[in-house]
């Protein structure tokens, strides 16, 4: 690991620490060691058993921030074609658990820093190992820590990996909300036979989903594609066939744009609900709201890296699941941009080691432009 301008060998130290979340298996350590060569200061911030850190090179502004997690998920499946913690390469191509999610990124980033040198301004690392697990103990409490000590960066970058087919073709300027909820609507028991004796929760609750699904949520924003409502479980527990039972239950999620936020659909979801239902709970658990960083100054620094460097011109997207760049987004603009993520969370997750260093490149020029 001598040369921290390549990132193959920044990116094997990493994988070949075994931080399937919420372990570390040392790769903090490892991340810590590479950023240390190149001058960062580092701050080793442990919440509960998490542990992430914040790393910064220079005082000045502007400041750029890169985010990411060195957690992983489980190996799942044991026919890898190589460990899944060897960080071997094979026919150009590098093998692991997190090449493209998101040690990949990581590594190329560090490598970046190292190709840019000292910067006019600011760089920083926020990285947590609870990406993958609740993200109780990791990102959140990390940007807490960052804004009591004036650490906030001017701009964000989350290496996620962002790109469906090709290196370039995609960056992440916002992310749908997702709010879970669970239903359970309050009967009176009864015998099927004396139907008018008894109050049936089952037919409330299905005329109050039907209500639910009925139309779509929304058309969609100017960012946003419409949100989509998806009821998950419906459940009664009645093993009698003769019993009318006195409570029903459902779940569902709704991922959302930014024409909602999590409390607005709530309060739709409980106003439905009290049309078919005069008992009922209803509990709201929101992962996250809808963010966008809109095209502007900050988002082009982005697409004219990308473009000089591939010759595409990225979409802008806000499709997919969350990130954790839903929390950052409530303290700087933050936008996603890594690896093609066709593999990741897969068996013989992987990554070309040329992506791996075109990414370098990229995110180089970005760093340039940024602190220009």
């Amino acid at each position: 690991m001598s040369d921290l301008t390549d990132p193959l060998s920044l990116a094997q130290a990493l994988i070949r620490c075994a931080s399937v979340t919420p372990a570390d298996g040392g790769a903090q350590d490892a991340l810590a060691e590479m950023l240390a060569r190149l001058g960062f200061t580092i701050h080793r911030l442990r919440f509960g058993e998490i542990e992430n850190l914040f790393a910064r090179l220079g005082t000045a502004e502007p400041h750029i921030c890169f985010a990411g997690h060195t957690d992983v998920v489980p190996v799942g499946a044991s026919n890898w074609r190589t460990g899944p913690f060897g960080g071997e390469v094979h026919d150009g191509v590098l093998y692991g658990r997190g090449a493209c999610d998101m040690k990949g990124a990581i590594a190329a980033f560090v490598s970046a820093v190292a190709q840019h040198g000292p910067p006019k301004g600011s760089i920083s690392f926020l990285i947590t190992g609870d990406e993958e697990g609740p993200a109780i103990d990791g990102t959140v409490k990390v940007l807490e820590w960052m804004r009591a000590n004036n650490q906030i960066p001017d701009f964000c970058l989350v290496g996620e990996p962002t790109c469906p087919v090709r290196l370039g073709d995609m960056i992440k300027i916002g992310r749908r909300g997702s709010v879970n909820m669970t239903i359970e609507v309050h009967g009176t028991q009864g015998h099927v036979a004396y139907p008018q004796r008894a109050d049936n929760p089952v037919h409330r609750l299905l005329n109050a989903l039907t209500a639910l699904t009925a139309a779509p949520v929304d058309a969609g924003t100017d960012w946003f594609e419409p949100s989509t409502l998806q009821v998950t479980s419906i459940d009664v527990g009645n093993t009698a066939t003769n019993v009318i039972p006195s409570s029903a239950r459902a779940a569902l999620n709704i991922r959302f744009n930014d024409a909602h936020s999590g409390a607005s659909l709530t309060a739709w979801v409980r106003a439905t609900l009290s049309r078919y239902a005069e008992c009922f709970d209803l509990e709201a658990s929101i992962s996250g709201e809808s963010f966008v960083t809109k095209p502007g100054p900050l988002v082009d620094i982005l697409r004219r890296a990308i473009l000089g460097a591939t010759g595409i011109d990225p979409k802008l997207d806000t499709g997919g699941g969350t990130s954790d760049a839903r929390f950052i987004a409530t303290y700087c603009p933050v936008a996603e941009f890594g690896l093609v993520g066709a593999t990741m969370h897969k068996t013989d997750e992987c990554v070309p080691v040329a992506e791996l260093r075109d990414l370098a490149r990229i995110y180089r020029d970005i760093i340039a432009a940024f602190l220009a």
